[in-house]
């Protein structure tokens, strides 16, 4: 239904593949002269081929594919730039300490990065934009109010990457037998063809039947759900659409048989890594806090686990005293310069690698909150304990989607609080293995590009 989603990834995918091969030929061409032929194509081929394939992976792993580099263009430029600099810092890797790479690459690798670096931003700042902006936008009729409805309108009809547009917007409030003539005469003079709306309103129920009756003699109407559309374009669930139902629906989802043992056969891999990581880096971190002052190298904390059951969690020391959960302007604890690095890098995570292999904590999931801080949120947020029906994680898709404020990690607020909420519904509903291992990807990328803003 919106552009932007799997062809249009496809679309940038078969692009960026035949612009990194278009950009070895021209490195070719420019290095070798007129001695440019298929011999020395043939010798770079096998090699630069299983690079591409890693490039592409990274630029999976740094979000190039997602809906909202699709979208907005604000950000790309830096985002390429920095991509394809890590890229050929791989390829570098990759030429200098695999065997059997009968390759120099020192000339060729310093062209390509010009090459590359100026085709691709040419190929996904001019040429896709003109090749994937739709050509007729379909009207579409919302009926819809509140805060969500008028970012979804805005959304939408600012940003002509969409398929559709809103023509016109109706509130579910002003709906009635007087309505409906008006409404069906608007809907054939702005040539409607979509009805975005609560499906499941049973206000509107009965008004959508006669609305259909009307308009399908004249010409076939679509009707989508809000909250699909919602979806679609934000990757977070409109919490304020949310009926019972949909909780009896996808709280108590059991997973596949599959999904569970592949789930936890990573945890247990990753919680290994995470242990060994710890167990290395624990005494250079302890040296490191001696130098900002006394205090112990881990600090415990009761969390929320799994249907609200109490999971007692070790984490690297960061601030100066324990974290009882409060946010930033409601103590004077502060975060220490080490624990600035521990956080930016996520190790002060690493020491729940033990609950990880305990199965109290997931290494993907909604993030678990202080036992203190998580009943007050509790008591703010409506349907906030629905977020435990699953198992909590370390990392999960509200880590890697949600902006916080200008030097936060983690929300900081109500209002931040509520966004992860929207988030953590989606992950309720969407949970699976591949949507597991997006944000594992995702993550690392998230890791990368925090230590690389230093």
């Amino acid at each position: 239904m919106i552009h932007g989603g799997r062809r249009a990834a496809a679309l940038l995918f078969l692009g960026d593949i035949g612009t990194f091969a278009v950009s070895l030929v021209l490195t070719l061409a420019l290095r070798y002269g007129t001695a440019f032929d298929l011999d020395i194509l043939n010798d770079h081929v096998g090699p630069f081929s299983l690079l591409f394939a890693v490039w592409a992976l990274v630029f999976y792993m740094s979000g190039l594919y997602g809906k909202r580099i699709l979208l907005f263009r604000s950000s790309l430029a830096d985002a390429i730039v920095k991509t394809q600099i890590f890229n050929i810092v791989l390829a570098a890797l990759f030429f200098f300490f695999v065997p059997g790479i009968g390759i120099a690459p020192k000339t060729n690798l310093l062209i390509y990065l010009v090459v590359s670096l100026l085709l691709i931003l040419f190929w996904r700042l001019t040429l896709y934009p003109r090749l994937s902006i739709p050509r007729y936008r379909e009207a579409a009729l919302l009926i819809a109010d509140g805060e969500e409805a008028d970012e979804l309108m805005h959304e939408v009809n600012e940003n002509k990457r969409y398929h559709l547009r809103f023509a016109h917007t109706v509130s579910p409030a002003s709906l009635s037998e007087q309505s409906l003539n008006t409404l069906t005469t608007t809907i054939n003079d702005e040539h409607i063809s979509l009805i975005v709306t609560d499906t499941e309103n049973i206000q509107t129920e009965q008004f959508l039947r006669d609305l259909y009756t009307l308009t399908s003699a004249s010409k076939p109407i679509q009707f989508l759900s809000f909250t699909d559309v919602y979806e679609d374009v934000f990757d977070r669930i409109p919490l304020s659409y949310l009926r019972p139902g949909w909780f009896l629906k996808y709280a108590n989802r059991k997973s596949s048989l599959l999904y569970a043992t592949a789930k936890r056969t990573i945890d247990i891999i990753g919680a290994l890594v995470m242990g060994a990581i710890t167990l290395v880096s624990a005494p250079v971190i302890w040296v490191l806090n001696g130098f900002e002052g006394p205090g112990p190298l881990f600090i415990s904390q009761d969390r929320i686990g799994y249907r609200g059951s109490k999971v007692v969690t070790l984490k690297f020391r960061s601030m100066q005293a324990n974290d009882a959960g409060a946010w930033t302007g409601e103590t004077k604890n502060k975060v220490t310069r080490v624990g600035n690095i521990l956080r930016r890098t996520s190790l002060d995570e690493f020491p729940q690698f033990w609950n990880v292999l305990k199965g109290e904590v997931s290494l993907i999931g909604p993030r678990n909150d202080i036992k203190v801080l998580g009943e007050r949120l509790a008591e703010a947020l409506p349907n906030y304990n629905f977020r435990y029906t699953v198992r909590p994680g370390i990392t999960g898709w509200a880590q890697i989607n949600q902006q916080y404020e200008q030097g936060h990690i983690s929300p900081q607020s109500i209002e931040e609080t509520k966004m992860r909420l929207a988030y953590d519904f989606y992950y309720l509903k969407h949970r699976s293995l591949g949507l597991d291992v997006v944000i594992a990807l995702k993550t690392i990328k998230r890791m990368f590009f925090r230590v690389s803003s230093w």
